[in-house]
């Protein structure tokens, strides 16, 4: 490293260049009230070689000069007015201010002669001027807004201002709802941003607004947020309903229905609201508030109405008009109208289910009433015993006696268009006849005592 410094010294030497003899890491410092502060120099030459005499002074903004420091390789002489506050820091000569006052603000010189023992008599001259800015760490600064109360949007000015406890050469900046606010046709600020001026206030200036304070040797810090209140409107007046058709400024419900209105307005404060009827013969206030109820059979014929919204604090008003018509407007006609006339899902449902109905009641009907198997229930034997004839011979009177019956059936036996009806008609009958022929048939074996008595 010596070997080095040799060599680059000698260069210099012999180039005859020297602004390389001394080098200082920073030109300019922000220093903190009562914090430490140190001046960097660092030398680029041997120090055994050479002889130094150097001197530290400091200006201050004012313009006056004073000498801190005189020193050379081995001794120091220092200001007396400054001893205990500075030291010099051998052999590099950096100077260390061990505690800042505001006092201590401006600029420090070094002035340096530098004599090399090879060349006796020559002297080499060495300056570095360092810029020192003393500053107070900023406190949380607080906004206050003339006038306090809420204004009336285009009669009223707005002033906002910023200050801090503590702190110098605080810059500020202004958020309202977070978002950076900068001068404007309305928005006017002081030379150091710590007043903000709006003029004239208007509705997009409501919300909450902040000031922003910092310096070179503190964070930003926010202030706590002031609201600003504006009274404006109304604007964007209109009348809603949730009955009947509208169309553009007609309202159309149906005979008997009764019927709800509603006025609104942006505004602030909120509005007063009155309701007016107009018809061939007068014009009449029916209700104040911003709800209306008309029943429809009350109306003879069209009738128009008014809906008059009056803010009391801007003094300004706004009226909506629309025309109420009772007309037949058909079952579920608002509902075709919002969709486009698309059939209900709620009767696809109900043909649905009607017809899975139907088909069900149509197979359990053709289970129940076929006509051969109607039969078969009946006489409980098959169709082909039935159609037996009859023996036409009287062998034994007895087995004649008793009372027969005698069923007619129309058409075929096997015909399947037989009337289910009319075989459950004949089923009951075979039931009550075969009961009497089972009766007489048990009838003792002298019938000629029976009959002559």
């Amino acid at each position: 490293m010596e070997a080095t410094l040799y060599v680059r010294w000698a260069l210099l030497i012999l180039t005859g260049v020297h602004s390389e003899l001394i080098y200082v890491p920073a030109l300019r410092h922000h220093g903190v009230e009562g914090t430490p502060l140190l001046l960097s120099v660092e030398t680029r030459f041997p120090l055994d070689a050479v002889d130094v005499q150097g001197t530290w002074s400091h200006t201050r903004p004012s313009g006056a000069r004073t000498t801190l420091v005189t020193f050379t390789k081995d001794t120091a002489i220092t200001d007396m007015t400054y001893r205990g506050r500075l030291l010099l820091r051998q052999p590099n000569a950096s100077l260390l201010i061990r505690r800042l006052t505001l006092e201590d603000e401006g600029v420090y010189h070094l002035s340096l002669n530098i004599e090399f023992h090879n060349q006796t008599g020559r002297v080499i001259k060495q300056e570095r001027a360092m810029h020192v800015t003393v500053d107070v760490p900023v406190s949380t600064p607080v906004v206050a807004k003339t006038p306090a109360y809420a204004v009336v949007e285009d009669k009223a000015n707005v002033t906002l201002s910023c200050s801090v406890e503590r702190g110098t050469r605080v810059a500020f900046r202004w958020l309202r709802d977070n978002a950076a606010l900068g001068p404007s046709d309305r928005y006017h600020l002081s030379a150091d941003s710590s007043t903000l001026l709006v003029s004239p206030v208007r509705k997009e200036d409501r919300g909450a607004y902040r000031c922003v304070a910092s310096n070179a040797v503190s964070r930003a810090q926010h202030s706590s947020a002031v609201e600003l209140n504006v009274y404006y409107g109304p604007y964007n007046l209109e009348v809603n309903s949730g009955q009947g058709l509208r169309t553009g400024e007609v309202f159309t419900i149906n005979p008997g229905e009764l019927a709800f209105f509603e006025c609104r307005a942006d505004s602030n404060p909120p509005n007063s609201y009155v309701w007016i009827s107009k018809s061939r013969n007068s014009t009449q206030v029916i209700t104040e508030g911003p709800r209306l109820e008309v029943v429809s059979y009350r109306l003879a014929q069209a009738e128009e109405y008014t809906c008059r919204a009056f803010n009391n604090a801007t003094q300004k008003q706004d009226e909506a008009q629309f025309t109420l018509v009772v007309a037949s407007l058909g079952t579920g006609k608002e509902k075709h109208t919002a969709e486009g006339g698309a059939v209900s899902p709620l009767a696809v449902i109900i043909v649905c289910s009607l017809f899975v109905i139907g088909c069900m009641l149509l197979f359990f009907l053709r289970r129940s009433c076929h006509p051969k198997r109607v039969l078969m229930n009946i006489y409980n034997r098959p169709l082909s015993e039935q159609k037996r004839p009859h023996r036409s011979g009287h062998e034994d009177a007895t087995e004649d006696f008793g009372i027969y019956e005698f069923v007619s059936i129309p058409g075929k036996m096997e015909s399947a268009q037989a009337s289910c009806r009319s075989l459950a008609r004949l089923e009951s009958v075979q039931d009550a006849h075969t009961t009497i022929y089972d009766v007489i048939r048990h009838v003792p074996e002298t019938p000629s005592h029976s009959l002559l008595k």
